[in-house]
Formats: C-alpha cells, sequence, structure tokens
C-alpha cells in the first residue's frame, strides 16, 4: 500500500493522505499481532496449511479493500470486498464503471493485488520474511496443490524467491517494452503487472481495446500473456540454458497446441464471414485485414485460456459457435505452476490418457497399463486427485450457476459468471460480457462470486477441506 501511496503522491492524485491512513492503519494491525504473538513457535503442519492458506488470503483481502473503502472508490464493504477479492484471485472481474476517473494511486494498488495474488501471497511470504522460522512446504503445497510438484532448489524458501526473481523480471521487462511501444510508464507498469499475473484489470475502460489501433501494444502483451501462462519452472530452465526440457515438456506442448488449434479456427471463421470485430462496444463491421483478424483471434483465444482476461473486441457479439468456443476456453486454464485459473492443461492431458486406458483395460483386462507423463509413470495416487478434482470443479460450476440462476438471471448469463469466477477469468457471458460488468450482482451474488473466485484460486480442496467435519476432528 505504501507503493500506492508514493504513485499518489507522484502523481498528485488527492488521495495521498487516504491511502497513507490505509497503509499506517494495516501497519499497526501487523505490528500489534507481532507483540501479542511474540515468542510463540507454531508448529505448521498440513492441517494448519490449509488454515494459514485459507484465512490468509481473506485476511489480505479484508484489509486490502480499506483503500477503495477510505478514497470514497466505491460505495460499500461488499463492492470493495468484491473487487479486492478479484484483485488478489487474479479474476479482474470488476463493479467499477469508469475506472479512468479514479485516483491513479488507488488504480496502482488495484495492480498491486494482481501482481501479489498472481505468484501468491504465502509464497511471497515464505520468500521475503524467513524471519518467521516455521516451515514453509505445507504452506506452500497449500498454495499450489497442482500436479506438478516441480522445484528448482531442495528449499522451499529459495524456489519461492527464484519464482519471484523470474516474476519481477518478465515485469520489469514487459514495462520496458510497453513503454517503448507507446504506452505511458504509468499504463505500462501496471499492465505488466496485470498480464503477469493473467488478472485482467486495466487503466482503460475499453482494457486493451483502447489500443486497438496499436498492433506492437497488443503482441506484447499476448506474448507475455502466454509466458505466464506456462510453468515458470519451464522459464527457469530456458533462462538455465535447459531448453531440451522446455520443448520436451508434454504439457507445454499441448498449450501451444491449444492456443494455435483454437485461433485458427476463430481467424478462419472470420475470413470466410468476412467480418472483424470493432471496437469494444460496437457490432462487427466488414473488413478487409487479415492480421487484423489474426491479432484479435489471437489475443481473445491466449486472454481466456490463460484466464487473464484482457479484451480487444466483445467475443460474445461474433458468433453463437465462437461465443460457446470462449466459453469451454474458460474451463481450460493455462499449465501447472503458472499464475492462471482454470484446471489446467496438465489434468485435461492426464484425465484424456486415464480414459483411454480403460478402453483398453476392456480389452485386455489382465493387462498393466499405466499412465505417463513426460516418458514417467504417473502415481496412480495423483489420477485419483486429478479425477476427484475435476468431479468437484464440475459441481462446484454447477452449484454455483444455481446459486446465481435463483438469483433471477437467465441461463446464459448465470453459467458465464459461475465459470468465470471459479475459473479466475474475468469476462463471461450475457450481461456480465466483456462490453458490460458485474455491478448486475445483488450483494449477496458479490459475496458468491467472491467465494467462487476464492475456491478457484486456491484449486478446490485447500478451501473445501476446511468444510469437511473430519478435518476438525482431532486426530
Amino acid at each position: 500500500m505504501f507503493l500506492a501511496v508514493g504513485m499518489s503522491w507522484l502523481t498528485q492524485d488527492q488521495s495521498t493522505l487516504p491511502l497513507l491512513k490505509a497503509s499506517v492503519g494495516v501497519l499497526l494491525v501487523g505490528i500489534l499481532l507481532l507483540i501479542i504473538f511474540r515468542g510463540v513457535q507454531p508448529q505448521i503442519q498440513k492441517r494448519e496449511g490449509y488454515l494459514v492458506v485459507t484465512l490468509g488470503w481473506l485476511a489480505m483481502t479484508l484489509t486490502g479493500m480499506l483503500p477503495y473503502l477510505v478514497t470514497g472508490s466505491v460505495p460499500n464493504i461488499s463492492y470493495a470486498f468484491f473487487e479486492t477479492m478479484s484483485g488478489y484471485t487474479t479474476t479482474g472481474a470488476t463493479i467499477l464503471t469508469d475506472i479512468e476517473s479514479l485516483p491513479k494511486g488507488l488504480l496502482f494498488w488495484r495492480s498491486i493485488t494482481h501482481w501479489i495474488g498472481g505468484m501468491g501471497i504465502i509464497v511471497l511470504t515464505i520468500a521475503i520474511l524467513p524471519i518467521l522460522g516455521i516451515g514453509g512446504m505445507q504452506l506452500f503445497a497449500a498454495e499450489v496443490p497442482g500436479p506438478n510438484s516441480d522445484k528448482l532448489h531442495p528449499r522451499i524458501t529459495d524456489t519461492a524467491k527464484r519464482l519471484w526473481l523470474l516474476y519481477f523480471g518478465y515485469t520489469l521487462a514487459e514495462t520496458l517494452l510497453l513503454s517503448l511501444a507507446g504506452m505511458s510508464f504509468f499504463d505500462a507498469i501496471n499492465h505488466a503487472m496485470s498480464t503477469l499475473s493473467t488478472g485482467g484489470f486495466s487503466t482503460k475502460n475499453n482494457s486493451i481495446a483502447f489500443w486497438n489501433d496499436q498492433p506492437l501494444i497488443q503482441y506484447i502483451i499476448m506474448f507475455f500473456m502466454v509466458v505466464a501462462g506456462a510453468n515458470f519452472v519451464l522459464s527457469y530452465f530456458g533462462f538455465t540454458g535447459s531448453f531440451r526440457k522446455v520443448f520436451s515438456d508434454i504439457e507445454f506442448k499441448y498449450y501451444l497446441w491449444f492456443i494455435g488449434i483454437f485461433t485458427l479456427f476463430v481467424c478462419s471463421y472470420f475470413l470466410i464471414q468476412n467480418i472483424i470485430p470493432g471496437a469494444l462496444n460496437s457490432h462487427p463491421q466488414v473488413w478487409g485485414s487479415s492480421e487484423s483478424a489474426f491479432r484479435h483471434a489471437l489475443f481473445q483465444v491466449v486472454s481466456i485460456l490463460t484466464t487473464t482476461g484482457f479484451v480487444t473486441a466483445d467475443y460474445t457479439s461474433w458468433a453463437p459457435i465462437l461465443t460457446l468456443i470462449f466459453f469451454g476456453l474458460m474451463f481450460v486454464g493455462g499449465s501447472a505452476g503458472s499464475t492462471s485459473g482454470g484446471i489446467k492443461v496438465v489434468r485435461h492431458l492426464l484425465m484424456i490418457r486415464s480414459g483411454i486406458l480403460e478402453f483398453k483395460r476392456a480389452l485386455h483386462p489382465n493387462a498393466i497399463l499405466q499412465v505417463r507423463y513426460n516418458n514417467r509413470v504417473v502415481n496412480e495416487g495423483i489420477v485419483q486427485n486429478i479425477l476427484g478434482f475435476f468431479i468437484l470443479y464440475l459441481l462446484s460450476f454447477i452449484i454455483g450457476t444455481l446459486g446465481f440462476a435463483m438469483m433471477g438471471f437467465d441461463f446464459e448469463s448465470s453459467v458465464g459468471v459461475a465459470a468465470s469466477s471459479l475459473g479466475n477469468v474475468g469476462p463471461a457471458l450475457g450481461i456480465f460480457g466483456p462490453s458490460e460488468n458485474y455491478t448486475h450482482l445483488p450483494t449477496i451474488g458479490l459475496w458468491w462470486s467472491s467465494f467462487l473466485m476464492l475456491l478457484g484460486r486456491l484449486e478446490l480442496f485447500t478451501v473445501l477441506i476446511l468444510l469437511t467435519p473430519y478435518f476438525w476432528r482431532k486426530s
């Protein structure tokens, strides 16, 4: 928050004092807690790890919403909680109707919530606060519970530091490139933080459509969205010269294939129909530029698949079949070990391979058949975990949709906002589409959507396990 205070002071946006009050208030609470619990030596096991992660995210959201309230930028606590949860979970959904009128210090804080949440609050804590003196492995496992458990270093603290060094370096690089491409420094740093976190908050009302006449800016953002949606471990391998590990990774190959195939389909549709998306709030129009068709198609496919949520046009106005494709992409997600949300590519691959093996087992019941990934046998427990995750994900989506339907929303809007919230995507369908925002949600809808965002960001188990009675029983 003090960084936002500095930005406010530099830009003289009249929000410096309110942001300073919020920062000092949170700092005093932290100091008070340190004094109260001074000398306590906690033993963090898995049970405590789940609690610390979930309650830590809630605590960060409750304190992170203070800048919105003290500056008067949002009307009530429900809106402020929603906007903050959307920021930390890198969803990018917003209830703000005129973003460009907000103080720059507050917009900077809004982007910072993305940037922190992208790599994970707990991983950040492990990386920069080793003074806590507690084991970090349980927190890391709860924070990043996906199937890919590769670490860059045997010590979890060193792994977290390497991840953050990559993250910070990518952010600086994108900020510089966007500035050279024509963005102001303020817009560049905000969009860099949103891109690398696969968040989607923009400083413009029309998101990246504001720069539809500057293709270079959009290509730079696309490149870093692809990077952010890939496993950060592969980035480390790339920078250390282990390129064979990068290009031999099955998930990375399919991740790029998914982007290419869906982009080709969308672009081909544009060419056949001889249309191109217009501005964000307009309908398709006749066109003649194949580059523009390719750019819009690639941008939206990458943005939705990586769950970033930036938009250059309203994809729901293109064609019903394209709307259906983008809805499906909300369930794909990026790679495990990335900042993106969704189910993740590796889970889809292992589920498909497991399903194919069931056909083989039906024909050869006595054969020993095992799921393989990257030329290694996958532990049966991991396969079962992925299948369980997929079932829970679909159940959460169905229950989430029913919740919004009970609030009076139509089918398209209900399934769209449920899928978008759970997948941490941002733009959805219906009245929550790319050209709209989330102000249509009633108070209960804001809290319901916020819960789905947290559920999806922490990949279901970390939150849902707290709701089970056996979690609270003494072992």
